[in-house]
């Protein structure tokens, strides 16, 4: 059996999720989508599964999407727990991707607003299509790992 589903958001969390949802606001285009999140109390304790646990953050409205489109989720917990290196070769959530006009430009506003390199800019094939595709990894200031792409 199949469920019916409809994509809805894609969550991440951070340490500051006022500063990285600037990130995605400023150099993305992400739009909030009101009203800010601060969730704590017990059904949110037996939801996650986290005695104690309080949540801030906010849904931002994915860009060229329009506004019923699915929504980037951020996030910050208390408490917190410290994660291992990301990779992209790492099992789970890999990157998010974005559509640009150039990736050049993409990635130096990119690492403007504190994101960093993750590998060079390439260009690859499309299969047999004769299309290419010119993309490049950086990470947001929190280290996520994000993939800028162009078709050529």
């Amino acid at each position: 059996m199949t469920i019916q589903a409809k994509y809805a958001h894609t969550n991440i969390i951070a340490k500051d999720w006022r500063a990285l949802a600037s990130f995605y606001t400023e150099v993305i285009g992400c739009v909030p989508v009101p009203p800010e999140r601060d969730l704590s109390g017990e059904p949110v304790e037996r939801g996650t599964g986290i005695p104690g646990v309080h949540l801030r953050g906010v849904h931002l409205r994915l860009p060229g999407r329009g506004a019923d489109g699915p929504t980037l989720e951020i996030f910050s917990y208390e408490p917190m727990v410290e994660g291992g290196v990301k990779a992209v070769n790492r099992p789970g959530l890999g990157h998010l991707a974005f559509l640009v006009d150039d990736v050049e430009a993409a990635r130096t506003e990119v690492l403007a607003h504190g994101g960093s390199i993750v590998g060079e800019v390439v260009t690859t094939p499309v299969g047999d299509s004769g299309h290419f595709i010119q993309w490049c990894y950086v990470t947001d200031p929190e280290g996520n790992i994000l993939e800028l792409q162009t078709k050529k």
